[in-house]
């Protein structure tokens, strides 16, 4: 075999994921309007054709119940339910369930077979339909076809090509595991991490380390549904939904009979992964989870049975046909009430998971069940709406949303932005602007830090962040330390003033947002650095941004953006369990920056002297505020070498090889520039003696990309 570079060194910086910016396996031409393209679908014609393939059962892999519905929802689930708000990532919006791991995660058994069913659906609309949107709006259909009415539909998550290798999973080296390092010392999960049990989308269904812990179970489920920014009642609302239809597959034990999943599978198998030879190996004889039958008495409809069975009846752990632990009515009057799925002759009875038992014996979570049994009105429309969030959180703004059954109402979930009331300003008010800021008491590195502030919080996993919104005046992110409160505060308040100014100013009705002044004003200090360097440079602004409101803005989901550390300020923070480096990179990945651009955006920090609380690490020019490639040529010197001054290694110092005079102070954010070759065969590009010019130029196309990521009508 042919060692990777990971093998012979597993401690080396991955800096290809900077790579899956780039977007080079993506088959479609640049041309390509995903969003015209979807427009052009007639929804209800394709909705039709999904529900067809639905109740159309297939020799090859028989519908339980002659339904594919519940199939369909735990696809769409599944697809969905790896979103993660500490960064964002996971969720339905790229189809990354084809690829692998997910493609391959035990929780994800026998999801191959509902994507290959779907494909004659996915064949016959081409690129007007991505496998995105397919999948979830397949569960969409599912719910409808079973008489439940959804809360609405968005089209617009554009496929990738290729595995997103930015989350991390988790520190396990086997499937179906939990390691201690999963946890912090007081047992919550570590960020990012949302699931407790690697390859698991949430939590065991048997419980804790596979045990009938009802307490543990009940844990497990809060901790990781919140982690997916789901409240008690959203999360009771989901499993109970969800657990209304369908059943579950052990007829026996997984272990003995089911082989490789899709990714360890041999090439005859074609991607299919989980092969039995369990009997037949399908219908009746199919082994997904281990766990085997159904929650209600009618599988395919939506009804309160789920709650009326769990509630209403005691149950008692035991071990299934599968192996796996399983509950049982107490009582014998749910005994053989429920129809087989594949043969009408014989019956079935219900069973529970864990973590549906769970439910009812948490003081909380019981109080929600309770009242959803009491109204089910509230249960539908709890159900309805925490599904649309489950399978739409990723997605941003509802302005990205296509279709024609996007709802009117607008969530805090979505962080909402007003729409302008006024006229934006034009070149003639810019440049007034432009002069106030100049003529203000705020230096170009206050101005550089506060746009970048701003703008630094937008993260691609799920189009939240950035300065749109205005929200850097607000809770949480005024707070941030990596803010520098107390000089942002003073910041603002000169910005707050330049902005009243002007728009008390106006007999017309042009206005100008905090949020559009916050950029403007970094956009200045960049265009005098660079000036000052003797490069004339313009850095494009276009106004459209506009300031929402505390009321508007989700405080505790909105924490979640907080960096841990941050390259580009250089700031340290005081708690993270990864190397800086690494986390310079998963910013970087996260602003979708290549690492040419991440790698020239640190340098133009560092010139523009933007670190945090004014700190001179990695400051290596002795014209800090003005836009030169010194960072490059000083860290490049041979006359400095450099030595840690913390048992941590995370600060250093450079001294004269002369005089041993300690001539700079940097962190591990700066020589990693240095000390990596791929990283350093960029900035050396940047540290030639011809190269100002050119960084310059890149900088400032880097600074506007950034600035404009949360631009979304601009695209």
């Amino acid at each position: 075999m042919n060692r990777s570079e990971p093998d012979w060194w597993p401690e080396q910086l991955n800096v290809d994921l900077l790579q899956q910016n780039v977007e080079a396996n993506n088959p479609m031409d640049e041309e390509f309007d995903y969003a015209e393209a979807f427009e052009s679908l007639d929804l209800d014609e394709v909705k039709a054709d999904i529900e067809d393939v639905m109740t159309t059962s297939q020799e090859w892999w028989p519908a339980d119940y002659g339904h594919y519905g519940p199939l369909m929802i735990r696809m769409a689930w599944h697809s969905a339910g790896t979103y993660r708000v500490s960064d964002g990532r996971g969720g339905a919006s790229r189809g990354g369930q084809r690829f692998s791991p997910l493609n391959s995660w035990p929780d994800n058994a026998n999801l191959d077979k509902a994507r290959r069913l779907l494909w004659p659906v996915k064949k016959k609309y081409g690129h007007s339909l991505s496998w995105a949107d397919l999948l979830v709006l397949s569960g969409n259909v599912a719910l409808e076809s079973m008489g439940f009415e959804t809360f609405g539909f968005g089209g617009g998550r554009e496929d990738t090509y290729e595995p997103d290798d930015a989350p991390f999973w988790g520190p396990e080296d086997e499937m179906e595991t939990t390691s201690p390092e999963r946890f912090d010392e007081e047992g919550n999960l570590k960020a990012p991490l949302g699931n407790s049990v690697m390859g698991l989308i949430y939590v065991n269904p048997e419980g804790p380390n596979g045990e009938p812990d009802l307490e543990g179970s009940a844990h497990n489920i809060r901790e990781t549904f919140s982690n997916m920014a789901m409240n008690d009642e959203e999360t009771v609302a989901l499993i109970a939904g969800g657990h209304t239809f369908g059943k579950v597959h052990g007829a026996d034990d997984p272990d003995a009979h089911v082989g490789f999943e899709p990714e360890a599978a041999p090439m005859q198998a074609q991607g299919f992964g989980w092969e039995s030879d369990h009997e037949s190996g399908r219908g009746a004889d199919t082994i997904t989870s281990g766990i085997e039958g159904p929650w209600t008495d009618a599988p395919i409809q939506w009804d309160m049975g789920y709650l009326d069975n769990l509630l209403d009846h005691e149950w008692e752990p035991h071990k299934g046909p599968g192996g796996a632990w399983q509950w049982r009515p107490v009582d014998d009057e749910l005994t053989d009430t429920v129809p087989d799925a594949h043969d009408s002759t014989k019956m079935q009875s219900p069973m529970m998971l864990t973590t549906d038992v769970a439910l009812k014996h948490d003081e909380d979570y019981r109080e929600v069940i309770e009242r959803f049994q009491d109204d089910p009105q509230a249960f539908q429309q709890a159900f309805a709406k925490a599904w649309y969030k489950l399978i739409h959180r990723d997605m941003g703004p509802p302005t990205r949303f296509l279709g024609p059954e996007v709802p009117d109402e607008e969530m805090l979930w979505q962080d909402p932005i007003p729409d302008a009331d006024y006229e934006l300003v034009g070149e003639e008010e810019v440049a007034e602007l432009e002069t106030a800021l100049l003529d203000s008491e705020l230096s170009v590195s206050q101005l550089v830090r506060t746009a970048w502030a701003a703008a630094s919080t937008f993260r691609h996993s799920d189009k939240r962040g950035g300065p749109n919104g205005g929200r850097l005046r607000l809770r949480p992110q005024r707070d941030w330390e990596v803010n520098n409160p107390e000089e942002l505060s003073s910041v603002l308040d000169t910005l707050e003033g330049i902005k009243s100014e002007f728009n008390d100013s106006r007999s017309d009705d042009v206005r100008v947002s905090l949020a559009d002044l916050v950029v403007l004003g970094g956009n200045v200090a960049v265009e005098q650095a660079a000036a000052d360097a003797g490069y004339d440079v313009d850095v494009p602004f276009e106004p459209g941004r506009t300031d929402a409101s505390q009321e508007q803005t989700d405080v505790d989901s909105f924490e979640a953006l907080e960096p841990e550390a941050d390259g580009f300020r250089n700031y340290l923070g005081d708690e993270h369990d990864r190397p800086l480096e690494e986390i310079l990179i998963d910013r970087s990945e996260l602003l979708t920056l290549t690492a040419p651009e991440m790698t020239v955006l640190v340098g133009g920090m560092r010139a523009l002297d933007a670190n945090y609380d004014g700190s001179d690490r990695g400051v290596f020019t002795d014209r800090p505020g003005t836009l030169t490639n010194d960072f490059f040529v000083n860290l490049y010197d041979m006359d400095t070498e450099w030595e840690s001054v913390d048992d941590d290694d995370q600060v250093f110092e450079g001294k004269s090889r002369d005089t041993g005079e300690v001539v700079y102070e940097a962190t591990r954010f700066d020589l990693v520039f240095g000390s990596n070759s791929e990283l350093r065969a960029i900035g050396e590009v940047y540290g030639a003696d011809d190269a100002e010019e050119k960084f310059v130029e890149d900088f400032v196309d880097a600074w506007h990309k950034v600035m404009t990521l949360d631009r979304f009508d601009l695209e």
